[in-house]
């Protein structure tokens, strides 16, 4: 069905939109239920424009875009862009398209680094498009200033990949891929203090790089956007609806196999933008 013909969200009062094109933001949706129990949410998970990360700065506000102006026609309130990468790279141009708040994650760099001692270094981990783009190292540069040659960003495409695919639901099979990821980052970086998790997927891994890595301080961009949500918030019943678009390459079946396996009792409706 189109946007248009969508009615399942007309019992939802003022929802707050929450999107991303994989299974990473239901982390954030989960955040705000928890944070904030009585807000109704309106969950898109966009696998038709699926990976937002490996798109250009165009393509990505275009994909963005149409979803967003989709949750605002099914009577989104606010809407939260629940992805770093177009996050940091065009969050701005998008809030210009839109009537209703948009919120974004981003790596929390200033309060982050000052949270660590001495001259140690805090990694931002993320998607490649995010870690090589020109607005991280800009954003890194406005929030630290001088401090800047104390964060360092690293690409973790593999670890966002094991969320993706779900392995990560193994512990098995994640620990060594963790495990060999902070051992080359405390091999290049001896003054290792802390981790961003800087894609909405690398916080499923939490857990896992805590048991790996114990005692290294680990950043979720998403406690901000909780705290940010607070004048936002509409109470409602509490309700979730959750819609999904899909592709050949990315049928609704496989999204609704990683909600299985979660064990979510969610049942996403098919959209198309």
């Amino acid at each position: 069905m189109t946007v248009e013909t969508f009615t399942g969200a007309d019992a939802l009062h003022r929802p707050v939109g929450i999107f991303d094109a994989g299974i990473g933001s239901y982390d954030l949706v989960r955040r705000i239920r928890a944070a904030y129990p009585r807000q109704d949410v309106l969950y898109l998970a966009d696998r038709a424009s699926f990976p937002y990360g490996a798109k250009s700065e165009e393509a990505l506000l275009a994909s963005v875009g149409r979803a967003a102006q989709a949750l605002e026609s099914l009577g989104a309130a606010s809407i939260i862009l629940a992805s770093n990468a177009p996050s940091v790279t065009v969050l701005e141009p998008l809030r210009a398209q839109m009537r209703v708040p948009v919120l974004g994650v981003v790596p929390p760099v200033r309060s982050a680094l000052a949270s660590l001692p001495g001259e140690s270094t805090l990694m931002v981990a993320g998607a490649s498009v995010l870690i090589q783009s020109d607005a991280l190292a800009q954003l890194i540069e406005d929030a630290v200033g001088l401090e800047a040659h104390r964060v360092h960003a690293v690409a973790a495409d593999d670890l966002i990949g094991l969320v993706e695919s779900g392995a990560f639901l193994d512990p098995e099979k994640v620990e060594q891929p963790i495990a060999a990821f902070i051992a080359a980052l405390r091999s290049q970086h001896r003054r290792l203090g802390g981790l961003s998790l800087s894609s909405t997927h690398l916080p499923w891994l939490a857990p896992a790089i805590a048991r790996v890595a114990p005692g290294l301080p680990l950043f979720d961009p998403a406690d901000q956007v909780v705290a940010d949500f607070a004048p936002l918030a509409t109470p409602g019943s509490g309700r979730l609806v959750c819609i999904a678009t899909a592709s050949e390459e990315h049928p609704l079946d496989e999204f609704q196999s990683m909600l299985t396996r979660l064990r979510l009792d969610i049942t996403p409706a098919l959209i198309e933008l």
